[in-house]
């Protein structure tokens, strides 16, 4: 579930970049070298997880993968 809601928000910020949704994200996707995100892009991803799941996934520290978000928001649950 906290997987498919984080794909929700890389394809909102994708559809910003007006790049085609993805279907699914593997758990080793790097948010910056595979999806090309960028610090603007990186503070976006930030602001929407924090309002989806009241967490700030970056606050101790640079989180590169999306399973490093997962599990970062499934340790403050």
């Amino acid at each position: 579930m906290i997987q498919e809601k984080i794909l929700r928000i890389l394809n909102s910020i994708r559809e910003n970049r007006s790049l085609p949704p993805l279907a699914d994200v593997a758990s080793s996707a790097r948010l910056r070298e595979d999806f090309g995100f960028d610090s603007f892009d990186l503070a976006e991803l930030t602001v929407r997880i924090e309002d989806e799941f009241s967490v700030d996934v970056f606050e101790d520290g640079i989180v590169e993968t999306v399973g490093e978000l997962c599990a970062k928001i499934e340790k403050a649950r």
